[in-house]
């Protein structure tokens, strides 16, 4: 019987610069800055995750955060980290009126917040379950499981969906 394939090592070490961005040092070059970006975001966070150059080109492709070693898993997670910023919704609290534009004021997982919902297609259904809400600024809002939320806030959500 063949003993397992060791994960491989990329070729190339990220690190941060003395500013405080994400590098690559490949070949003896150093590569700053250093975008990761995710290629599916919602429904696969820890999967697919390309890091790119200042000019959007990909320098490399990561199939499974996990599989990195511990350093530059933590680097690459802080700088999605400090990226992005879409709060999941807990629980709706109220909503102004059951048309659009109305407000919303809502518990998430970063704390309370309100804002506008200008129409119902910024309520955008990412699998049975998944919702995706955008308010009138571009900020994205998730309800991953709208089973989970409580009686009250699914009738707030019928009354746009």
């Amino acid at each position: 019987m063949d003993a397992p394939e060791p994960p491989c090592r990329p070729a190339y070490r990220l690190e941060r610069d003395p500013f405080g961005r994400l590098a690559m040092v490949r070949d003896g070059r150093c590569i700053v800055p250093i975008t990761p970006v995710r290629a599916f975001p919602i429904t696969a966070s820890g999967e697919g995750i390309a890091l790119l150059d200042a000019q959007g080109g990909e320098l490399a492709w990561i199939e499974r955060l996990d599989d990195l070693p511990d350093d530059p898993r933590h680097l690459i997670a802080e700088e999605l980290a400090s990226r992005e910023f879409v709060p999941e919704i807990r629980r709706i609290r109220r909503v102004s009126a059951h048309t659009t534009p109305s407000v919303w004021q809502v518990e998430t997982d970063r704390g309370p917040a309100q804002f506008t919902l200008r129409a119902e297609e910024d309520i955008r259904r990412l699998s049975t379950d998944t919702l995706l809400i955008t308010d009138s600024h571009g900020v994205q809002y998730l309800i991953r499981k709208v089973t989970a939320l409580d009686k009250a806030s699914r009738r707030f959500l019928d009354h746009f969906l």
